[in-house]
């Protein structure tokens, strides 16, 4: 497989991002990868190879392309605990600013790139996200419910909110499949709030499932940061390729 870095016109400029496509010609279904907080890194690269080993071509976005081109932030320290909060001070203007309006017209951008591409298969794609992006993940299902068949959500944080604008009010739209693996005792997604989205979806009859991953902290997937948890990635990973061949198929 191969590995390279493209540039997709957005209406506020251009986003980087990176390719991974399978050996092959294709045409592959596609995967969007949702990057977390800390941004496009090797670790993302890994997940999107992974991925790609199963037939998929995975386009990982930079989610925070209008502050400019990856890495914006020196991630050299990121596995030491006492150095998130200072990251964090600079990542949260960047992650407020991913407003649904955003997210929805960043999305549309992704997708059109994705669908101009003679080793795509037409129709529509599905999406994984972590933290923020799985947040940003279930935005972008409820904006584009026509263009993305499945969407997965892990450690995803303020997906219910009392802003009149939370994620988990816009479900009614989706008419595809989601998963959330949600991480244990996260203080960003409360067993209340899981219980609030659950209530959602039931009402609006969403497929979906929504697990708690005992144990797990926020961010459990990130092998390059304290929070990485192995067993509760692998889970993931389970849970993961079992929505993609149930709703997009590699051949």
């Amino acid at each position: 497989m191969e590995t390279t870095t493209v540039d997709i016109p957005t209406d506020d400029g251009i986003a980087d991002a990176s390719l991974t496509r399978p050996d092959g010609d294709g045409p592959f279904p596609a995967v969007l990868l949702f990057m977390d907080a800390f941004g496009p890194r090797p670790r993302l690269v890994e997940m999107a190879e992974r991925i790609a080993e199963r037939g998929y071509l995975v386009l990982t976005p930079h989610l925070f392309y209008r502050a400019g081109r990856a890495p914006l932030f020196d991630l050299s320290r990121l596995g030491e605990p006492d150095q998130r909060g200072a990251l964090f001070e600079k990542i949260m203007p960047l992650i407020g600013a991913l407003t649904p309006d955003v997210v929805s017209r960043d999305t549309a951008a992704y997708l059109d790139f994705l669908a101009a591409r003679d080793d795509v298969r037409s129709g529509p794609v599905a999406i994984t996200g972590y933290c923020m992006g799985g947040t940003n993940a279930l935005r972008a299902i409820e904006a584009h419910p026509d263009r993305i068949a499945a969407i997965a959500s892990f450690h995803g944080g303020r997906i219910v909110t009392d802003a009149p604008d939370s994620p988990h009010l816009g479900v009614g739209s989706i008419t595809g499949e989601v998963y959330f693996g949600h991480a244990d005792a996260d203080q960003s997604m409360t067993p209340e709030q899981i219980a609030t989205l659950e209530k959602a979806l039931d009402a609006a009859g969403v497929r979906y499932r929504s697990e708690v991953y005992e144990g797990a902290h926020h961010g459990y997937t990130m092998a390059d940061t304290p929070m990485y948890d192995e067993k509760a990635t692998e889970r993931h990973w389970v849970a993961l390729f079992d929505l993609l061949h149930r709703t997009l198929p590699a051949a």
